[in-house]
């Protein structure tokens, strides 16, 4: 889940500049530019294999395989609040499109 926060907190900190398809995100060298595209596959990927690992613990708390049950409760929360913030980050991004849309140029 931090990779995904780290990403998510340097979405804010992307800055628009005309003509390139793609943006320079804010590090410490500012040599290295990355694609949104790419930061969103990574985010996605990131939730993806959250969720992957949760699904695996909990499939193996139910055959009686799982040593630690709070383990398994963690990796679920974990999961769910990753899915979570995902969601809210969509619905910001298309919050901001559609006013995008209804600006007048």
């Amino acid at each position: 889940m931090n990779g995904l926060v780290h990403q998510l907190q340097s979405l804010a900190n992307v800055t628009p500049i005309q003509g390139q398809t793609k943006v320079p995100i804010s590090t410490e060298d500012k040599t290295n530019q990355v694609s949104f595209a790419s930061v969103l596959k990574n985010a996605i990927e990131e939730v993806n294999k959250v969720e992957t690992e949760a699904d695996d613990k909990a499939e193996k708390l139910a055959q009686g395989n799982a040593e630690d049950l709070h383990d398994v409760m963690l990796s679920a929360q974990k999961a769910n609040i990753t899915v979570e913030a995902s969601v809210q980050v969509q619905q910001k991004v298309i919050d901001a499109y559609n006013e995008m849309m209804r600006m007048q140029v």
